[in-house]
């Protein structure tokens, strides 16, 4: 298994005694030295000095830090630098080398819950990881990206965000994230915003299905209404001007936390020198040491993997930036551990060294409640009780070498239409996917009749008015494209269709560094007819690296439509399959 390779060697129910650290407990008290005893999984004894009870496993920790694992609350998993179909697996190695033992991810979608649960589940390594549903307004930020509804979903009255929160509860959601705000930094057209009435009923119902919400909000007078809808946690700092009296009342009546993302925010080279965002970065400072003095409950998250905020690395940043802001390394250090825990509303379990807690542990060289800097000094890491390999954890993040999954073998039939529940027949929903931005190209998709009982996909797209527009329709081959799908046992891809002008099949793989995608154009008639696409045929991406087909790590089918600027497009298909020789 995956888990015994990177894991340290050692009986799960072995007694070990980290002796003599100073023990920062996540509490806010002062650092103490002490021997934690681990039993199992969980925190047995905290003893004074370096007392350690008999037949347990020493580790000699004087000289070093003991704290609880840090938590990010804000990063997103599929995304290394801003660039999509990043390799997740790597990302998650990345927290545990640094000590950050619990993620809140914003980056999935429903579909991909499952299968991220499950190869975490069996022996992916990872810390404790919670996936967030996404929530916007049309038009607003989330939703800019052309990834279509099945990524983000959009609403604009009380009655839709029930209803799409009642839809979302079916995938089991940790978390809910709303986009209320779309301030564009002063760089940029605003998008749309999220209105009082809609996000408090979304807030409402979200908490009847027992799970938080955390919202993307910026500016002062949004971050008015979130507390006044009850929000949770308003994630980003507000940049826009300075908080007031208000603000900080309705932050502390309603008990909404405030956590800053300052590594996202943090200026950088000349294009973070100009005058709007430097005054920006000015406001985020203080007002993060605002709400530390006014009471506001701060919690640590960084929005890791969106450009200059790399994974691990950014969570420990976060907390130097934090104090650069004005608060204490010791207050950095709760809001990462203790505070986050409550935010998240599982403090009862993690984010302290109590006895009875999860052995969620980070020991560090140094004292960081000194100088925050040694918080970087990562020494040993302990999740739930068992330690992990930190060299095997960099090894693995440095690799060239794809995270290895294994791969799903491919079914014939990917789709007819005729099924009861309107999934594929590989059991994934079609989605549909465009060019990026606020005015991307739009596009609607029915199942429609060719004949009695027999129906086909009937895909209708407008291009935007802007350069090189698309539209296409995605068919991950499993659930959420997470899984790689083998399908070296066939020849090709065929299908039937009917449409008019030119149309790409394109077929998504897994890759080292990128995502590469093989494709090859046809033509759509008046008539029904079959297109038959040999995998040799498939023209090879230009990548940075080599790009040969294998056929053994496939992620999806795609049928894309790319046309001039405001051109329509009409596409039919059926019978999507995978062909032998």
């Amino acid at each position: 298994m995956l888990v015994v390779s990177v894991l340290a060697a050692g009986a799960a129910a072995e007694v070990i005694a980290i002796r003599g650290a100073t023990v920062i407990d996540g509490t806010g008290a002062a650092p103490r030295v002490a021997t934690v005893v681990l039993d199992s999984e969980r925190i047995a004894i905290i003893n004074p000095g370096e007392s350690v009870p008999p037949g347990a496993r020493v580790i000699d920790a004087r000289g070093k830090t003991l704290l609880p694992g840090l938590f990010d609350l804000h990063t997103h998993l599929l995304a290394s630098g801003g660039v999509l179909a990043a390799d997740w697996g790597k990302n998650l190695k990345a927290y545990l080398a640094c000590g950050v033992t619990t993620v809140a991810d914003m980056s999935t979608y429903p579909e991909q819950f499952e299968p991220m649960r499950r190869l975490i589940a069996g022996g992916l390594p990872a810390p404790r990881v919670l996936m967030a549903g996404r929530f916007s307004t049309p038009g607003g930020h989330g939703a800019e990206g052309g990834r279509g509804d099945f990524h983000t979903q959009e609403v604009t009255t009380p009655r839709e965000a029930r209803a799409a929160v009642q839809r979302f509860a079916a995938y089991k959601p940790d978390l809910i994230k709303v986009f209320t705000d779309g301030w564009r930094y002063g760089t940029d057209t605003d998008m749309t915003s999220m209105d009082e009435p809609t996000l408090k009923a979304l807030v409402e119902e979200s908490h009847k299905q027992g799970l938080k919400v955390v919202t993307h909000t910026v500016t002062v007078d949004k971050g008015k209404l979130a507390a006044r809808a009850g929000v949770d946690i308003i994630i980003h700092g507000l940049g826009d001007g300075r908080v007031d009296a208000e603000w900080l009342s309705l932050m502390k009546g309603g008990k909404t936390g405030y956590v800053q993302t300052l590594a996202v925010y943090e200026p950088r080279g000349t294009a973070g020198s100009t005058t709007a965002r430097l005054k920006r970065w000015m406001n985020l400072l203080n007002n993060g040491r605002s709400a530390s003095e006014g009471g506001v409950l701060l919690g640590a998250g960084t929005d890791a993997g969106m450009t200059g905020t790399p994974h691990g690395r950014s969570s420990l940043h976060e907390l130097e930036l934090m104090v650069a802001s004005g608060v204490t390394p010791l207050e950095a250090i709760v809001a990462a551990t203790s505070n986050s825990a409550r935010l998240l509303g599982v403090d009862k379990q993690r984010g302290t060294i109590e006895p009875g807690k999860l052995a969620d542990l980070l020991l560090v060289d140094g004292n960081p409640a000194e100088r925050i800097a040694d918080i970087h000094k990562t020494a040993r890491v302990w999740l739930g009780g068992r330690e992990v390999d930190v060299a095997a954890m960099k090894a693995a993040v440095e690799s060239p070498e794809p995270t290895p999954i294994e791969a799903v073998k491919a079914a014939a039939l990917l789709d007819d239409f005729e099924s009861a529940n309107g999934r594929s027949r590989v059991d994934t929903l079609w989605l549909n996917n465009t060019d990026g931005g606020h005015d991307h190209a739009r596009m609607l998709y029915a199942r429609t009749l060719r004949k009695p009982g027999d129906h086909a996909l009937t895909v209708l797209s407008e291009m935007t008015d802007k350069e090189r527009p698309v539209a296409s329709m995605v068919l991950p081959l499993a659930r959420g494209g997470v899984e790689p799908v083998d399908a070296r046992g066939f020849a090709g891809i065929e299908f039937e269709c009917r449409g008019e002008g030119a149309f790409a099949l394109i077929v998504q793989t897994q890759a080292v560094r990128d995502r590469r995608f093989f494709s090859r154009s046809f033509e759509g008639a008046a008539a029904w007819r079959k297109v038959r696409v040999p995998f040799s045929a498939l023209a090879q991406p230009e990548t940075r690296s080599a790009a040969r087909w294998t056929g053994g790590d496939l992620l999806a089918v795609e049928f894309q439509a790319a046309r001039k600027a405001g051109e329509k497009a009409w596409l039919e298909i059926d019978n999507v399959r995978f062909y032998t020789k």
